[in-house]
């Protein structure tokens, strides 16, 4: 079995395969004070919530944005489970050229990502990825990573403007009923939803124009499902793409 591990700076989402097949997966606030048996403690509970023997698994594979968090997942990985966790990052096989100009700036999670939904599409690809950062990554047909564009994540967004406005309350990112808010909080809803729609659609689009061929525009990430309903350009969500990839990643670089 593979423990597939995807760190981002808010949350960590887990996954465990068996061959292909994902058996669980969890997500779990990422905290950089949170020590290896911590994270080994958490992790074995998770298991054992789901009925799966923690012993069963062979290997572990990390990608990771926050890079203070390394050497506390390699020791959980090396006392819970005996095994050395293999990181996504340079001298790593993931079978996708990188055309940036400097290849080891791209986060190892927007590589994942071009990895998993080339994998599955083998076309042109837009990956939208709704996690701290808002992130868009686009894929030629021929599997070469070509380069995106970063904004705010729509959480970030929500804080700023509750921080730094001292009469605008904190909301649920939820649709509200009308574009036209009639009370603040709605007003407030529909800057954020539509706002983030027009900006994932108009990125999209000069994105398509940029490239001059055809894109399948594929979202990921906690907010993915509520954006994607509303967008015209989003194609379709797809929940574990980044697990997807790290295990597509693991199998190329282990290949029996």
């Amino acid at each position: 079995m593979l423990l597939a591990i995807d760190v981002g700076n808010t949350n960590t989402v887990l996954g465990v395969f068996e061959g292909r097949r994902l058996l669980d997966h969890w997500r779990v606030e990422t905290s950089t004070r949170r020590t290896s048996d911590e994270y080994g403690i958490l992790v074995r509970q998770l298991f054992t919530h789901s009925g799966i023997d923690p012993a069963k698994v062979t290997a572990v594979v990390v990608s990771s944005v926050v890079p203070p968090l390394q050497f506390n997942l390699e020791k959980m990985s090396e006392r819970y489970f005996r095994t050395r966790p293999m990181f996504v990052g340079p001298g790593v096989k993931t079978g996708m050229p990188i055309l940036y100009d400097n290849p080891r700036e791209v986060g190892a999670d927007r590589i994942v990502n071009a990895v998993s939904a080339y994998e599955k599409h083998h076309s042109g690809i837009i990956v939208v990825d709704f996690g701290t950062a808002t992130t868009f990554d686009a894929v030629s047909p021929k599997g070469e990573y070509l380069g995106g564009a970063i904004c705010p994540g729509i959480n970030i967004a929500m804080e700023a403007l509750f921080q730094n406005a001292s009469k605008l309350p904190r909301v649920e990112f939820a649709r509200p009923p009308h574009v036209i808010g009639r009370n603040t909080v709605h007003s407030i809803q529909s800057g954020l939803v539509f706002g983030y729609v027009g900006l994932v659609d108009g990125i999209c689009a000069r994105m398509q124009a940029d490239l001059g061929f055809p894109v399948r525009v594929v979202a990921t990430g906690g907010l993915a499902p509520l954006v994607a309903s509303e967008s015209k350009a989003i194609h379709e969500v797809d929940e574990f793409l980044t697990l997807e990839g790290l295990r597509i990643i693991y199998g190329r670089n282990h290949a029996s």
